[in-house]
């Protein structure tokens, strides 16, 4: 046998701009899959169309997570993780959880299409652990005992999350579909009849001037104003 046939055939280069197989890791699978879900929608993610997008077999991806679900998890992971990034609670506990719910709803809407998604799961890793362990200390600290403070996380997180995910499901929608609901409350709403609807004639016009940030503070106001007229109460 010749030297040059011993010699071992090279191996073929990996496609550009996407890792070899051997490198992949949890986090280079979760920014792929950020990335497939950010750009295509939540239908796009599949192990097989993950795996190319990766320049890998499915079958690396599955060494490194159980399955597509587990996957879903780390996304909701990522989404908790960038709304904790950089946080530090404040001395004041309202203003702690008005600023972490800001926050979460921040990495919703830079992610709409992951938040619809994710948003209904339970992460069950460190971030959301932290997360927890921040809103539960700030209501401690209002006077709740650990039955209330539990119950009260509960409602809080998941109501803040519900209203989340409701808006980043607006966000990615099409944009005709988006603009035409928009235009709804400025156009067939303040033209509805007063005698028919004189309630509703009355205040069509505040309607159409309240927009996606008044929606959330005003309801997050109502979630806090009815906490903490709960904590005056004790």
């Amino acid at each position: 046998m010749s030297a040059s046939r011993a010699k071992a055939a090279p191996q073929a280069p990996a496609r550009r701009g996407r890792p070899p197989s051997t490198s992949l890791n949890q986090g280079v699978i979760l920014d792929a899959a950020l990335a497939l879900v950010d750009r295509e929608g939540p239908d796009a993610l599949t192990l097989r169309r993950l795996g190319a997008d990766l320049g890998a077999n499915h079958t690396a991806v599955l060494r490194h997570f159980a399955g597509k679900d587990e996957i879903l998890l780390g996304l909701a992971e990522r989404l908790i993780a960038e709304a904790m990034d950089g946080f530090a609670p404040s001395d004041g506990w309202r203003h702690t959880l008005e600023s972490l719910a800001r926050r979460m709803r921040a990495a919703c809407l830079a992610h709409p299409r992951v938040a619809v998604l994710v948003a209904t799961r339970v992460a069950r890793r460190d971030a959301e652990f932290h997360g927890a362990d921040v809103v539960v200390g700030a209501l401690r600290r209002a006077g709740f005992g650990d039955r209330d403070a539990a119950r009260y996380y509960r409602s809080l997180v998941d109501t803040s999350l519900a209203l989340a995910a409701y808006e980043a499901s607006v966000v990615a929608l099409g944009s005709a579909s988006r603009e035409g609901d928009r235009l709804a409350w400025r156009r067939e709403y303040l033209a509805v009849s007063p005698d028919r609807y004189p309630d509703l004639a009355a205040v069509a016009p505040h309607l159409a001037a309240a927009d996606e940030d008044d929606q959330f503070e005003t309801t997050l106001a109502l979630l806090l104003d009815a906490v903490e007229l709960r904590a005056a109460r004790r």
